[in-house]
């Protein structure tokens, strides 16, 4: 029989910013002991509802129930108190402390009046076994991956005792064999009482996953379904966005024989000695996409910042054209014409408290439009700010607005459009689909495909195995820093690619020449 009284309940949840309503009469009802999953597009609201339940903006109207209680939160730690923790898509963490130390920052266990670091250390290697999640406590955060960083984020929450824990795109950095393992500890944690607010773009994985699924479009609620085997996901995709579920695909070939870059026994040391790029050889050409896969942390960040000559190559040489650029500064590589899109945009590819054409300039800010002679040209920039955010489809009020005002969709076009401009000759897409919605992913496809058709060479790196695959000429597999294996992307299927990033793929293809 089903618990009378919900985990959470929201009623006519209403919020208004200047010029926009955010939240228009939201319900959401979500059982105790269920995985609830919540669709839409980015800009539809989603991000506005759950900060209002974890207590960091207040509803203009509506009420908040927590097991059938009415409440009003005025702060995060409101919520936490009441037993709800948020992993954010963006993490909130500190860079210069220990995993250790992030976790148990606020929540600090005491012994004889002094922080008990021993017993912390203990909870949290248990925690982290228990829960699949393989963090080592003693590390810096400054060294971990975008993977590594979220599975602290959920240890976080879970250290503090969350009974209702909301994962915003949790699944975005990992491999379908860690999806797997996530969604089993997910049932485990149901079964055992905990209540799973889970938002997700990825509409195959919120039907395998989820108890119910709500949808919110524009701003308000549109449909919950009870049931998830009886909705597809092109379905959902429709209600979402109004529009069937795009994929990711290439068309005719537009690879030449223009070799753009090549990579020859490449190998990147940490200062211990330690290879984390380990003789990697590599070439993409002209109206080539080039896809890399791999388990985060395996190397492929250190791979893209030599690439960028963010750092250093140890060994090895990079051929840009048929430039020898291995010692080149970034700023002469950007000039030449490499484009960057970052892993993570708000770290590396905006300043959110910039305006957008501000933002328009970043890494091209010795280039024409952005300046005339040695001074800098806001005129020009803010021209071809307009230009991006028409020829993009950047929805915003207006190019003064600040980027963090934009979704993550919008943010993310702008950072597409600014390094297609200039006419770039090699673009390093790093994770360029990463938790935006369905229409925006269909809209950055779409601009890749037109720019591999005009004659750019990518290198395309993704947690996204589906787009991988669906978008690569051709497809290397890195694993500890190595390329261990090319595949035919016709052919191969995400659990093999899965496999061969895991080490346990032996005939998913042949070593790299």
């Amino acid at each position: 029989m089903p618990d009378e009284v919900p985990a959470v309940r929201l009623t006519s949840i209403t919020k208004r910013f200047p010029g926009v309503v955010a939240n228009r009469d939201i319900d959401l009802t979500i059982n105790k002991g269920e995985v609830h999953a919540l669709c839409g597009e980015n800009g539809a609201g989603k991000s506005t509802l759950m900060k209002i339940l974890y207590g960091m903006q207040k509803p203009d109207e509506g009420t908040i129930e927590i097991d059938g209680q009415e409440v009003s939160f005025k702060t995060p730690a409101d919520a936490i108190a009441r037993g709800i923790g948020m992993v954010h898509q963006h993490f909130k963490l500190a860079d210069n402390l220990t995993v250790l130390e992030n976790v148990i920052l606020g929540a600090e266990p005491k012994r004889r009046g002094r922080i008990d670091f021993d017993a912390a250390r203990e909870k949290i290697r248990e925690m982290s076994a228990a829960y699949g999640l393989r963090v080592d406590p003693d590390v810096l955060v400054e060294t971990l991956g975008v993977g590594d960083r979220q599975r602290v984020e959920i240890l976080k929450v879970l250290y503090r005792g969350a009974k209702v824990l909301i994962l915003d795109e949790p699944t975005a950095v990992l491999v379908p064999q860690e999806v797997d393992e996530l969604f089993g500890n997910l049932r485990e944690l149901k079964a055992e009482g905990l209540t799973v607010l889970f938002i997700s773009h990825k509409l195959d994985e919120v039907l395998s996953v989820a108890d119910a699924i709500s949808v919110i479009r524009r701003g308000t609620s549109v449909a919950t379904c009870l049931d998830p085997r009886e909705i597809t996901s092109r379905r959902l995709a429709e209600l979402m966005v109004g529009s069937e579920l795009p994929t990711p695909e290439l068309r005719e070939s537009t690879v030449t024989e223009d070799v753009q870059l090549d990579v020859a026994k490449l190998t990147v040391l940490t200062p211990e000695g330690r290879p984390v790029v380990d003789d990697v050889s590599l070439r993409i050409r002209r109206g080539e996409i080039v896809g890399l896969a791999g388990v985060e942390g395996n190397g492929q960040s250190e791979l893209i910042e030599a690439l960028m000559g963010i750092r250093s190559a140890d060994t090895g040489t990079i051929t840009y054209g048929g430039d020898d650029i291995t010692h080149w500064p970034t700023r002469k590589r950007r000039e030449a014409g490499i484009a960057y899109i970052p892993e993570d945009r708000h770290r590396h590819g905006l300043v959110l408290e910039g305006a957008l054409w501000e933002n328009r300039m970043l890494g091209h800010q010795t280039q024409r439009p952005n300046v005339r002679g040695p001074w800098i040209d806001r005129g020009g920039a803010r021209r071809d700010t307009t230009r991006i955010v028409q020829a993009y489809d950047v929805r915003t009020p207006g190019i003064d607005v600040p980027a963090a005002a934009l979704s993550g969709g919008n943010q993310q076009k702008l950072i597409v459009g600014r390094e297609m401009s200039g006419e770039p000759r090699l673009l390093i897409a790093a994770h360029p689909t990463r938790g935006i919605d369905v229409g925006a992913q269909a809209a950055i496809w779409e601009y890749l495909r037109q720019a591999r058709a005009a004659g750019l060479a990518v290198l395309l790196i993704s947690a996204d195995l589906e787009e991988l695959i669906g978008m690569s000429d051709t497809l290397h597999v890195i694993l500890r820093g190595r390329l261990v294996a090319r595949v035919d992307p016709g052919t191969v299927t995400p659990e093999e690619l899965g496999s061969a990033m895991t080490g346990a793929g032996s005939d998913a293809g042949a070593a790299d020449e």
